[in-house]
């Protein structure tokens, strides 16, 4: 674990403290279910979600001060999670009840009948009263299903894959995280173009990235703002349960799971462990992944952690390591992508 992750894990485990002291097991005040997008298909549908007390998160407005920023991204990690909440998860005609763990989070699983897609809609609420709630809270969730359209599938990373983070400079990505927006933050030239075009109107994204799930507002607004294809945010959780902070690999095999008819496309950066996630990925999945794309963001490109997967590439799959999105979007052209 990094030192800016122990330094917000004994941040939110201190807060956790102070509010469960403070709070007791009252009535919740400002009770909300979060529901992440969900995915899924013939195989099984994964929704995912948080319940939490305390009020939504303000929406990014044009020409907000620093202040306003700082404040939101500071209420995105000093949550009021919920545990032990009894929840009833319903996608189409397939209906499961699960429990909220000890951060919060629940994890769904489901097998309806047949989901369509592009988008199936569901809902999440209260199974049965809790701490004196006796509205079930329902709320809307959206689960991506790839239709028989679909020529194959992308797996992106987001930090330093498409949007500037700088995961490598840890005062810049903290001063980026905090004081930054959907509105503000940067993505890197030609990416959402060139998503896009990958996309071309049928062939479904899934985001995954080591990035807290206390993001997934932000990042979903950054995409919907940046006009990057929409597609489910598989995160982590900083503490909590094994869930919760599941490795990115493990997101990754999910999704080939659920999808098991598509084929990949899997795009990330040299900045951390990408090249070699994606190596085990395609070496443990022979047939499944089109082409491998790693984004340059080295502060140091001779430290040889890139070439030493590339050096010893076996696969006869593509690994492309490419300066910008023009190299990916020339490659991918060059072998059908686009």
């Amino acid at each position: 674990m990094s030192r800016l992750q122990r330094l917000v894990v004994d941040v939110e485990r201190a807060w956790d403290a102070a509010r469960l002291r403070r709070k007791g097991s009252g009535r919740p005040a400002d009770f909300r279910i979060e529901a992440y997008l969900g995915h899924g298909g013939s195989e099984g549908v994964v929704v995912r979600g948080r319940v939490l007390d305390d009020p939504p998160p303000t929406d990014a407005v044009e020409g907000e001060g620093v202040g306003a920023a700082v404040r939101r991204s500071l209420r995105q990690f000093l949550t009021a999670e919920l545990p032990g909440v009894p929840l009833r998860v319903t996608v189409a005609d397939a209906s499961v009840e699960v429990v909220t763990d000890t951060e919060g989070y629940f994890l769904a699983r489901l097998r309806p009948t047949a989901p369509t897609g592009p988008w199936q809609h569901g809902r999440v609420e209260l199974a049965r009263q809790y701490r004196g709630l006796a509205d079930p809270h329902p709320t809307p969730v959206r689960v991506r299903v790839p239709g028989p359209d679909a020529a194959f599938g992308v797996i992106s990373d987001v930090d330093d894959t498409i949007i500037e983070t700088g995961v490598q400079r840890v005062g810049l990505m903290l001063r980026q995280t905090f004081t930054g927006s959907a509105l503000t933050r940067t993505p890197f030239p030609g990416a959402a173009e060139l998503y896009r075009d990958l996309e071309a109107g049928a062939n479904p994204f899934f985001y995954v990235s080591s990035s807290p799930w206390n993001l997934h507002a932000f990042l979903l607004a950054f995409l919907d703002h940046r006009d990057f294809p929409l597609g489910p945010l598989l995160l982590r959780d900083l503490v909590g349960s094994r869930e919760g902070r599941a490795r990115k690999h493990d997101r990754i095999e999910e999704v080939l799971a659920l999808h098991p008819g598509l084929r990949f496309v899997l795009i990330g950066d040299s900045g951390e462990r990408d090249p070699q996630i994606y190596a085990e990925v395609v070496a443990a999945h022979p047939g499944r992944i089109l082409a491998v794309y790693i984004r340059e963001v080295r502060l140091d490109p001779g430290d040889g952690r890139v070439e030493r997967v590339s050096d010893s590439w076996a696969h006869d799959v593509p690994f492309v390591l490419a300066a910008d999105s023009a190299a990916v979007r020339r490659h991918a052209a060059s072998i059908g992508l686009l």
